[in-house]
């Protein structure tokens, strides 16, 4: 499988099967904590840039293959943004024609400005967002985006897009410590958040390898501060652990780098994965993905991960503390 990857275990929207609408990292962020390593170069053209033919034709093929009742959700999201897939909302409604399961789009929300983008997501059952600064200066400092996507515009396109939309409206804030958890940070981020409107307000934290070294999540108390300032409908969404499916590849070291590619996992996890389902050959496989040159281990918070070679991760040297 080329576009779609997992299921994968979500907290939120329990074993997801991914659906990647774009090459990796297409996105027209550059965020700091982003799991997937710097945006290089940065891409804010919408158009098909996969057949969505092709694309429907996997998403068909999987569910007809999946096991009954695993899989709780259909989730686009991946190696970037996905609503710069010019097709999304066609894809949305064609997989709506033959599938019950609900649809989430996880999305950083920059387009959502654009009537046709709202138009286009209109059919999904949740649309997460993100909001992780209630300024211009910490949106560019913390999203790095490309010029033309202003904090502004994406205010905007949050309120525009909730006056409109029926379905479950989630923002996320990744809170990040020193960052965007300061007292007068997390004010400002509630404004905003009073203006969209939201039914949830979930609260992350940069747990898997961000891609800049200098980043951490917020603290406990961060957190408790969080909570109180963000009101009622803020809740913590830590990650969880769970079952990985391997399944659906040519091989088990394809079926590895299509997570990774998308979704990074500890060492820890990767190994728990192939025990589950390859007893005794998790070593023999390790070895398979890291002489594959498809992989890449990155190490933060003294935990090793595993990601696509192809992501870009700064070392140490280069990057402390070196904001943009």
């Amino acid at each position: 499988m080329k576009y779609v990857f997992g299921p994968v275990p979500s907290r939120r929207l329990g074993q997801s099967l991914g659906i990647d609408t774009i090459p990796h990292k297409t996105c027209n962020w550059n965020c700091v904590y982003c799991q997937l390593g710097r945006s290089k170069p940065m891409i804010g053209e919408r158009r098909e840039y996969i057949p969505q033919e092709d694309i429907l034709a996997e998403v068909k093929e999987t569910l007809a293959s999946a096991k009954k009742d695993s899989i709780d959700w259909i989730t686009f999201v991946g190696s970037g943004e996905p609503t710069l897939h010019s097709g999304i909302g066609w894809l949305i409604q064609e997989i709506k024609a033959f599938s019950d399961l609900p649809i989430a789009v996880i999305t950083n929300g920059t387009l959502l400005f654009l009537p046709e983008v709202r138009d286009s997501l209109m059919q999904a059952d949740a649309v997460l967002p993100s909001l992780d600064a209630g300024n211009a200066d910490s949106y560019r400092r913390i999203n790095r985006p490309l010029p033309k996507f202003t904090f502004e515009r994406q205010v905007e396109g949050l309120i525009a897009f909730r006056q409109a939309y029926r379905g479950k409206l989630w923002v996320e804030v990744m809170l990040m410590d020193q960052i965007n958890d300061s007292v007068s940070d997390l004010e400002e981020i509630a404004s905003k958040l009073e203006a969209i409107k939201p039914d949830e307000i979930h609260i992350i934290l940069p747990t898997r390898p961000p891609a800049e070294t200098w980043v951490r999540p917020s603290g406990e108390e961060g957190l408790l501060r969080a909570r109180a300032i963000l009101g009622k409908i803020a809740k913590v969404v830590h990650p969880i652990e769970g079952s990985f499916d391997i399944s659906g590849y040519e091989s088990v070291v394809e079926a590895i780098v299509g997570i990774i590619t998308r979704h990074p996992m500890s060492q820890e996890e990767l190994e728990a994965t192939l025990e589950s389902q390859f007893p005794g050959k998790t070593k023999e496989t390790l070895e398979k993905l890291e002489a594959s040159g498809k992989a890449q281990a990155v190490e933060r918070y003294g935990i090793r991960f595993w990601s696509a070679s192809k992501a870009h991760y700064p070392d140490e040297a280069r990057s402390q503390r070196s904001k943009v």
